[in-house]
């Protein structure tokens, strides 16, 4: 999840607008989308605001946002609640962005993981916030190029979203054209089906290695670890430092000795080595303790 949005006109000075929308309504929404999400909404975002919920209140027949915000906070909305995140929160993600990453985990993890796998060992990774899916599916790609044999061994990725709508997009594992950006013809034929419009689907051996299911980075986490690769890129820009410290010491706890983390391009973890991890490439840290970790 990424993708910072620049600000727009007001759409809809006073008198002009479809919807009243007060301040009061924007800091009630910037609020809780802060709760829900931990997702910090700058002032300047309120007619980004306005135009991404004003489609659920003609959806839903509200007249105004505060009528939709009384509706959302209370027990009869709670069906909404997925929608509203779903409009505020932006999906930009394509297939091996930030190649690097990928490239370092083929290189500098993936060797360690197949040779415990092979000797019968637990493997695990985690795509957090993984939006429509491609970057679990690189993850899946990354790992069966280093091991054909891997549906043999104890090997699984889970991939996590807060939006249960691009989580249903990456359960099916269907793209259209325009969100096959940056896969590669030669892994496009291997590990994907074409179709008459276009469009391609993810074979059963990429998915068979997959588990999707929604997670609130800012709730309690259902998963058990330990994880030898987590991949939680893009996410932490839209949290306050606070959030963003709590989140980078959550992840740390959850890594195995010599474990690796990737984050986004413009994100870095501080007090890297107060949480036990160090630096190992661009946006690329390994848990210091215990065997497997590289300087």
């Amino acid at each position: 999840m990424s993708g910072a949005v620049a600000p727009s006109p007001d759409p809809g000075t006073s008198g002009s607008r479809e919807f009243p929308f007060s301040d009061e309504d924007f800091h009630l929404i910037a609020t809780t989308l802060r709760d829900w999400a931990g997702i910090h909404l700058a002032d300047n975002k309120k007619p980004l605001v306005y135009s991404r919920l004003a489609k659920r209140l003609r959806a839903l027949g509200q007249s105004s946002f505060t009528s939709y915000c009384n509706f959302v906070l209370s027990d009869a909305g709670s069906g909404e609640r997925d929608h509203f995140l779903a409009a505020l929160t932006t999906n930009v993600t394509a297939f091996f962005r930030e190649e690097h990453h990928f490239q370092m985990l083929a290189r500098d993890v993936a060797p360690e993981l197949v040779a415990r796998a092979r000797a019968g060992g637990r493997v695990r990774l985690w795509s957090a916030a993984c939006s429509t899916g491609q970057e679990a599916y690189c993850i899946a790609m990354t790992l069966i190029e280093a091991c054909p044999d891997i549906h043999r061994h104890d090997v699984r990725i889970l991939a996590t979203d807060i939006d249960t709508t691009v989580l249903a997009t990456a359960s099916e594992g269907r793209y259209q054209v325009a969100a096959q950006t940056g896969l590669d013809p030669a892994r496009r034929a291997k590990f994907f089906d074409e179709h008459a419009d276009g469009s391609i689907s993810a074979r059963d051996d990429l998915k068979r290695l997959i588990a999707f299911r929604p997670l609130n980075l800012m709730a309690s986490w259902p998963v058990s670890g330990p994880f030898d690769v987590i991949f939680c890129r893009n996410v932490a820009i839209y949290f306050e430092r606070e959030t963003q410290a709590q989140i980078w010491s959550r992840f740390a706890e959850l890594l195995a000795p010599g474990g690796a983390l990737y984050i986004g391009h413009s994100e870095r973890v501080a007090n890297e080595t107060g949480i036990g991890l160090k630096s190992a490439g661009i946006t690329a840290y390994r848990k210091t303790a215990g065997p497997g970790f590289r300087t």
